[in-house]
Formats: structure tokens, sequence, C-alpha cells
């Protein structure tokens, strides 16, 4: 990756789909917000003005709500883990930062959430 320094963003996705580990939680869909911060170098699209020379951005939020619904995840660990897949399957993007947030999740408290780093390797960056 040429600049590595190249952010695209998506802030407040919200995906309603089953997360939770309760018997509860298992029978009901739950509001998730998710915010993810990709690395790739934008210059050719800011060169040539195009969708084709960048990340879908659309296209991409679809296939996260897509991938959380299917996933039925128990933890928000998951599904952060999940949406990270989504982004790196994206040639264009070398690196994403995911933040997966639930609220009330827990009485009294606003919101638990989990925010993960990875890189092309499937490692932390």
């Amino acid at each position: 990756m040429r600049n590595r320094r190249d952010r695209l963003a998506l802030s407040g996705l919200e995906v309603i789909c089953v997360i939770g580990d309760s018997p509860e939680e298992r029978g009901r869909e739950q509001r998730l917000t998710v915010d993810v911060s990709l690395a790739c170098d934008l210059s050719a699209a800011a060169a040539s003005d195009t969708l084709r020379d960048t990340v879908d951005y659309a296209a991409l939020a679809e296939a996260i709500r897509s991938a959380l619904r299917k996933a039925r995840c128990h933890m928000i660990e998951r599904a952060a883990e999940c949406v990270a897949h989504v982004c790196l399957a994206a040639p264009r993007v070398e690196e994403v930062t995911v933040r997966v947030e639930k609220q009330g999740a827990v009485p009294g408290l606003r919101a638990a959430s989990v925010e993960i780093v990875r890189g092309r390797d499937g490692v932390e960056a």
C-alpha cells in the first residue's frame, strides 16, 4: 500500500440482528452500531473521481449488515471480527479498525463496545 495514512470511514452504521448470549437475547433482534475505518490508498480515486477506484462504501455497508444478520453472534467481539473479515475482503482495504457498540446490554450502562484492528495478514495490526 502506498499511503497508509489514507482512511475511509463508515460511522454509525446501524444493524438490526440477533446478538447476545442469554436465551432471551437469542430470541429477538437488537441494534448494533458499527464504525469502521479503512486504511486504503485513495490517491487513484482522488485523481479519477470515479467509484471504481475506491471502496464502494454503500455496498460495503450492505455487506456488513448482511454478514451480521447471518452470523447471529453471541458476543460483540465476534461481531467485530465478522465485520473485519467483510472489510478485508475488499481488495483495496489493507487494514481496518472496527468498533461495535451494543446499547442496553447491562442495566444502568449506556453501552458496551469493543474495538479491534486487523490487517490483511489476519492478525492485529
